[in-house]
């Protein structure tokens, strides 16, 4: 297998793991082993690696992208003689990434500003609402590499948008439900639209399940308050999403949360080792799990 991928290589130049693997047909794992263990090729990785929560592992800790998302998305495979190559496309995927971030950060907004214009209460959005995106964008991490929608199976178009939206404690009960109605109507929308096909995973609540939520004493509280830590506000109130903010960090979630990621990098240098030395028909019985993505859909079900 070796062979063949340095000959490709040498045919096309670097590539990512996904342009590879779509080239040869080959197993996943034992294609990125052998690009991983080879001594004539390089293995450049773009981005970063971020905090991800995973009911699989110990701790609850790992990192995201998974191995195998890093290898397929945010890797490049070059030869090792040719640096200059393997550097230049590595950059060009970077800016990639960062395109593709901005402009499913941008339709978030022009989103959520949809589903405002039909809700009735939107001066109270502004003012009693905070509206925040998480996930893959907010770390400058977002893909376009098509994937079907959970829901539906229908192939969207790479990472979802993560949008959780806090109201305050004066925000009117009643209005509640037509706000995640209002949401719901845009997310079937742009779900729809043949040129979109963007997956939007929203979740609305008020303060009072944010305080249950930051006790952090299950998975599904430790999952929200995670997307709560790295969310940015996209729309409505600062100063409630300020407010969100402190709250984590006096009661030691951000701490908390800090641990866990540290965790989730040893974690993740155990795995490599593992991966890459164990038997590979062993790694498919009863370590899968340290391989391929896991999803925080627990927030938005």
């Amino acid at each position: 297998m070796e062979k063949e991928i340095i000959r490709l290589l040498e045919e096309r130049g670097p590539l990512t793991g996904g342009e590879i693997l779509k080239a040869t047909d080959e197993d996943m794992l034992l294609l990125w082993r052998s690009c991983m263990l080879s001594r004539a090729l390089a293995v450049r990785t773009v981005g970063r690696r971020y905090l991800r929560l995973d009911r699989r592992v110990e701790d609850f800790a790992r990192l995201s992208p998974s191995i195998l998302r890093e290898f397929l998305t945010y890797s490049v495979i070059g030869l090792v003689s040719d640096h200059r190559s393997l550097t230049q496309r590595a950059d060009e995927i970077s800016s990639h990434i960062s395109q593709v971030t901005r402009t499913k950060s941008e339709l978030a907004y022009e989103i959520i500003s949809a589903a405002m214009d039909q809700f009735e209460g939107i001066g109270l959005v502004r003012e009693q609402a905070a509206v925040m995106i998480a996930g893959d964008i907010v770390y400058n991490m977002a893909h376009d590499v098509p994937r079907p929608e959970r829901s539906t199976g229908r192939l969207v178009k790479g990472s979802d948008m993560d949008i959780v939206i806090v109201v305050d404690d004066q925000f009117p009960k009643r209005l509640i439900p037509r706000l995640d109605d209002a949401v719901y109507k845009e997310k079937q929308r742009i779900l729809m639209i043949p040129h979109l096909r963007e997956e939007i995973d929203y979740v609305v609540k008020d303060m009072a399940r944010v305080r249950e939520q930051i006790r952090f004493d299950t998975f599904r509280h430790m999952v929200a308050c995670k997307i709560l830590e790295e969310g940015a506000l996209l729309y409505g109130s600062e100063d409630l999403f300020s407010r969100i903010k402190q709250m984590l960090r006096e009661e030691g979630i951000t701490q908390k949360l800090n641990n866990l990621e540290n965790r989730a990098k040893r974690f993740r240098g155990a795995a490599l080792k593992h991966l890459l030395r164990e038997d590979p028909q062993k790694v498919r019985e009863e370590y899968q799990y340290l391989f391929y993505p896991t999803e925080e859909s627990e927030e938005f079900e």
